[in-house]
């Protein structure tokens, strides 16, 4: 059981990096008021999903998702 908390600490803190670097290289989400007068809608922002910036928002959800998962399972008191 050793080697598997061992394993599971690497690829913990692989995330730790991973995620502290991606959350970096985000962009800002300062979109003014502009975004009161509905002026922020353009083709952009309603294709945010296929862009550069939506697969950031997406690979920080995955990475935090297994920084949770994996720091609860290295808290519990089986290994």
């Amino acid at each position: 059981m050793e080697v598997l908390r061992v394993i599971l600490t690497i690829v913990f803190v692989l995330d730790c990096i991973a995620l502290s670097v991606v959350v970096l290289l985000q962009e800002g989400k300062n979109a003014g008021l502009g975004a009161l007068s509905g002026a922020s809608d353009t083709y952009w922002s309603k294709n945010k999903g296929r862009s550069r910036e939506g697969i950031m928002i997406k690979v920080t959800v995955v990475l935090g998702a297994l920084f949770i998962i994996l720091g609860l399972i290295l808290n519990l008191k089986v290994f």
